[in-house]
């Protein structure tokens, strides 16, 4: 399994939210997780997409200045390397190795950019 790497940005814009991304597609691929990444099985939180981003945004720490898009305070709250389980219509699994995030975890498309991320309990399919 060919491992790549993510990062979960805490993101002090106009709302507080955790910008998760994962490297895929020569993109990041990007979501915004308003309450933050679940870190216990069976919580389940939105996660907005938003526009990939470039592979060189995995370590952006610091301000964007007012009156860009995103404005803010950004600090990376974790980051590490992933391995795609399962890519297959609007299912993402991932095996997360981070500093603070470790497990197996399930993006599901719902509708429009509306994606849930949980954690999935060991041993469970």
């Amino acid at each position: 399994m060919q491992r790549k790497r993510f990062v979960v940005q805490e993101h002090h814009a106009s709302h507080l939210h955790w910008d998760f991304r994962i490297e895929m597609d020569n993109v990041l691929k990007s979501w915004a997780v308003p309450k933050g990444i679940p870190m216990e099985p069976g919580l389940k939180r939105l996660a907005v997409q938003v526009e990939d981003h470039p592979l060189t945004y995995i370590d952006f720490e610091g301000k964007i200045e007012e009156g860009k898009y995103g404005a803010g305070i950004v600090k990376i709250w974790d980051k590490g390397t992933y391995a795609l389980m399962e890519r297959k219509g609007r299912k993402l699994k991932i095996l997360l190795k981070g500093n603070k995030l470790k497990g197996t975890y399930t993006l599901l498309h719902w509708k429009n950019k509306n994606w849930l991320i949980f954690k999935v309990k060991e041993g469970s399919a």
